[in-house]
């Protein structure tokens, strides 16, 4: 099991959640968490936890992002005049390897972060390399040739458990994708329940 692998499959363990609605999570399988205490009863968590662990949800969607960069991310939303919460998811979309993830050009965030990485995308004709590039409104992001005939990207554009969003255009004959607008918190597909609400009082608070 690569690394990714085994770190997605951890995180729908620890969070007791299919939180990609993946098919394969172990989660399908076993509701109780990781470890030889998993089975234990659940006791009623407090607000610390719920907050803790819709922030912990949250961050681990979007690739496991490190507090470092979901701090950074979370003091811009806050700083942006309008809801936070809102703003927050916004800003999460708008990240490349989200939009690639969204775009179905990968099957999996983590997927989408390597793929970004090792410059298999442009935005508007250049060669874009760094995960967390903040797209924009109407930038155009495509495969380059070179990679359109890889098996992940072949893979992703016929999973069937997901759909491309109403804000991307894709296009998977020419591997383009326009980002047409930034999402709030209804517009993103989320199989789970995510609550920024929450992220914002953890915050508050700590």
């Amino acid at each position: 099991m690569t690394k990714r692998t085994s770190a997605k499959y951890k995180i729908d363990r620890r969070m007791g959640e299919n939180i990609w609605g993946r098919p394969k999570s172990p989660v399908n399988r076993r509701e109780y968490g990781p470890g030889q205490h998993g089975q234990r009863r659940k006791g009623k968590m407090s607000d610390f936890g719920l907050q803790l662990r819709a922030k912990q949800k949250l961050k681990g969607y979007y690739g496991d992002l490190t507090e470092k960069q979901f701090r950074r991310i979370f003091s811009e939303a806050e700083r942006l005049r309008g809801d936070t919460g809102e703003l927050l998811i916004g800003l999460l979309e708008r990240r490349l390897d989200a939009v690639v993830y969204r775009a179905k050009f990968v099957p999996t965030i983590f997927a989408a972060r390597q793929f970004v990485n090792h410059k298999h995308v442009r935005v508007n004709g250049q060669v874009v390399n760094i995960p967390s590039y903040r797209v924009k409104e109407g930038d155009v992001i495509e495969v380059r040739d070179r990679s359109k005939q890889m098996a992940l990207v072949l893979e992703a554009a016929q999973l069937p458990e997901r759909d491309v969003p109403d804000y991307i255009e894709a296009d998977h004959s020419k591997m383009t994708a326009t980002f047409v607008r930034t999402p709030g918190l209804s517009d993103v597909p989320y199989p789970v329940m995510m609550e920024p609400n929450l992220v914002i009082e953890y915050y508050a608070q700590n």
